[in-house]
């Protein structure tokens, strides 16, 4: 069975543009390295619980997790960057009350998620291009989610379920 980790923000639920409107309403840039150490710590004390809704999933997203928990054709697990552990606490919880069996894995901002599982021969399923050059490079099999299907030079996909179609029930990549 094929190990597929699912990334958490910008593929399970849509928090990076809330969190940018959160950062303007602060007074932050969202792109100016002047305030990176802000940004950084307004995301220590923000309270995640007002993004991490029900009402902010992405294209059906826990909907079409069941559907690939019901395929039996992935080991699943969620692999998530966290800015701090109230955020942490946050996904989990969530995370939790959609999805009892699936295991949970937080990654400390500024740490690679590669440094945290083995990735050969696993899939990951993530928004961000950063997150997938690097699991290439140690092995894995990136998809880019995208709202938009911008593939970036990447497998793309717009809907979670979509993964079902790339691969057969043996975990092999269908062309």
């Amino acid at each position: 069975m094929k190990r597929l980790y699912i990334d958490f923000d910008g593929v399970i639920i849509d928090t990076i543009p809330l969190l940018y409107e959160a950062f303007e309403k602060n007074g932050l840039s969202t792109d100016s390295d002047e305030d990176k150490e802000k940004r950084s710590k307004f995301l220590e004390t923000y309270d995640f619980g007002e993004i991490i809704k029900d009402k902010n999933i992405l294209n059906d997203s826990i909907n079409c997790i069941n559907k690939i928990i019901e395929s039996k054709r992935f080991e699943i697990s969620f692999l998530s960057h966290i800015n701090s552990l109230n955020e942490g606490r946050v996904k989990v919880r969530y995370l939790r009350r959609h999805f009892k069996n699936i295991t949970i894995i937080l990654v400390p901002i500024g740490m690679s998620k590669t440094k945290m599982i083995n990735s050969k021969d696993a899939i990951l399923i993530d928004d961000y291009s950063g997150n997938l050059r690097e699991w290439i490079e140690a092995g894995g099999i990136a998809i880019r989610f995208s709202k938009t299907l911008d593939s970036k030079g990447y497998k793309v996909i717009d809907r979670l379920d979509k993964i079902l179609d790339m691969f057969d029930k043996n975990g092999e990549e269908i062309c």
